[in-house]
């Protein structure tokens, strides 16, 4: 369940920093104050933070491959792409994570904080990628 909680916190930062465009050192000073979240999540939320917003461009071109009918990262609602960035992020450069279980917890970020549609997009998209990373890892 920790995990969870972590992911929902760094949802709430990425998603203020789709607006922001800068990392808040505040808001997530206030997040972490959380008594439920362990030394682990917090050191998972700040460095998926700072990552996040250190490979947002190149990220958010990577989803952008995958989602057909949308000209820009601008058209997508900001609550999918925040789940898409953190998942995205999560796939590429966190390889202890399982990608099911990336993939499936944007699914449910989505489903609490965004459209009714957007759960079935999120994963295709995600799953998109997964297959994209897994091709382009072994290659190496």
């Amino acid at each position: 369940m920790s995990r969870k909680n972590a992911r929902e916190t760094l949802y709430k930062l990425i998603f203020e920093y789709l607006f922001s465009k800068e990392i808040n050192e505040q808001t997530m000073e206030l997040l972490l104050l959380d008594a439920t979240l362990t030394a682990d999540d917090k050191e998972y939320i700040s460095k998926c933070y700072h990552g996040i917003s250190d490979k947002a461009e190149d990220l958010t071109d990577l989803i952008m491959k995958y989602t057909t009918g949308y000209s820009s990262a601008d058209r997508l609602v900001k609550g999918d792409l925040t789940a898409m960035l953190i998942s995205s992020y999560e796939l590429t450069y966190c390889p202890d994570i399982p990608s099911s279980v990336s993939i499936n917890e944007a699914v449910e970020l989505v489903k609490r904080f965004s459209t009714s549609k957007s759960s079935g997009f999120v994963n295709g998209v995600l799953a998109s990628i997964n297959k994209e990373v897994r091709k382009n890892g072994e290659d190496h």
